[in-house]
């Protein structure tokens, strides 16, 4: 009987000294402590080489410590940190570097530390704004056309209304060695559409601007349009040019007060899109959107224009009543078409609320 109550005590002793060594290997761990988790760099130039900074740590446990990894959040950090062992008490880095070049503004990029320490993971983070470096006229302006330099061939004169004409200048550069100057009496530009320089002459090397106005009453048209427009300036040869313009007409409608506005007519769609599955190529297929006026005066539909000539819309007329409805058939033809296909059809009216009204159409043609 003794002995066995010996062997259950020493049985209990050898169970609270594991336990009390388990507890002390537990407690003695290394510990990173940074003495900062975020840098600002503050502003720097685009040009101006790669920017660096070194988080400092130390060891604040009673284990080394292995920094295991480091992921940043893009390419364009690169880290690097202290790859040896790190003793108690002793300090070690993680290094961020970063390229400004090519991209300027303001910036904010992430460091993901791994290690065997207490927690295990630190997140850094550096932080900046890149000042863009001032752009060449090459670079500001691409397109060379002879001498003239401008940005983009087409000019984009944006949303507009059908109430008066809009103006619109565009920066050039005169990259000859000759003045030059726009030949007004040749051309070929639309009646809608004139062109002029600022100013008339502009200097060799020096820059200006192309003033587009556009009459979109004299266009006739609403919607999206992209016009040719051919011009000539004074320097020879090459003085012809050409660009396009680049235009959406919608109807201008005056201000109304909420009695006008509660009379007005309304565009209303049974829908605002349709799938038509898959399809063969080389195949013509149909559907029809039912088109009503819910308003209190007569609905007139000005135009309706598909996105691309393989999709036609027709109605049986353009006038609505209060209270009519009327079939709208959109065909859409596949030939020469494979894959996913989105197109869609806009429907321009006088309803004052809502104006320009848009249906898709979908397919799979294989």
């Amino acid at each position: 009987m003794y002995l066995v109550k010996k062997s259950l005590r020493m049985r209990l002793i050898v169970i609270i000294l594991l336990g009390i060594i388990s507890t002390v290997q537990l407690q003695a761990q290394g510990k990173l402590e940074f003495v900062k988790t975020n840098h600002d760099f503050g502003e720097v130039d685009e040009n101006g080489g790669l920017i660096d900074y070194s988080f400092q740590f130390k060891n604040a446990g009673d284990q080394p410590v292995k920094i295991l990894s480091v992921k940043a959040s893009c390419g364009c950090t690169t880290p690097g940190w202290t790859k040896e062992l790190v003793m108690p008490g002793d300090s070690g880095f993680i290094k961020a570097q970063y390229n400004p070049r090519n991209r300027p503004g303001q910036f904010r990029k992430s460091l993901q530390v791994t290690s065997n320490a207490t927690g295990g993971n630190a997140t850094l983070f550096i932080e900046g704004y890149v000042k863009p470096a001032p752009k060449t006229v090459a670079e500001d302006l691409p397109l060379k056309m002879e001498g003239l330099r401008i940005k983009y061939k087409s000019l984009n004169l944006g949303r507009m209304t059908n109430e008066k004409p809009v103006q619109k200048s565009f920066d050039i550069h005169n990259d000859s060695e000759v003045a030059m100057s726009l030949v007004q009496e040749r051309g070929m530009i639309p009646e809608f559409v004139s062109l002029s320089f600022e100013p008339q002459t502009i200097e060799p090397n020096e820059g200006g601007q192309l003033v587009v106005t556009y009459d979109p009453k004299k266009k006739g048209s609403l919607g999206f349009h992209t016009d040719n427009v051919r011009f000539f300036t004074s320097e020879a040869p090459g003085e012809m040019k050409e660009l396009f313009i680049v235009a959406t007409i919608e109807e201008y409608f005056p201000p109304m007060t909420a009695e006008e506005k509660a009379k007005a007519p309304r565009l209303a769609i049974d829908r605002t899109n349709h799938d038509f599955g898959r399809l063969t190529e080389g195949n013509t297929v149909k559907t029809t959107f039912q088109i009503s006026n819910t308003g209190k005066e007569p609905l007139s539909i000005r135009d309706t224009r598909g996105n691309c000539g393989c999709t036609i819309s027709s109605l049986p007329k353009k006038e609505l009543k209060p209270g009519e409805s009327i079939p709208m058939t959109v065909t859409f033809d596949t030939s020469g078409r494979r894959g996913r296909q989105y197109k869609t059809v806009t429907i321009f009216s006088n309803d004052p609320m809502g104006p320009t009204q848009m249906i898709s159409i979908r397919a799979d043609v294989n």
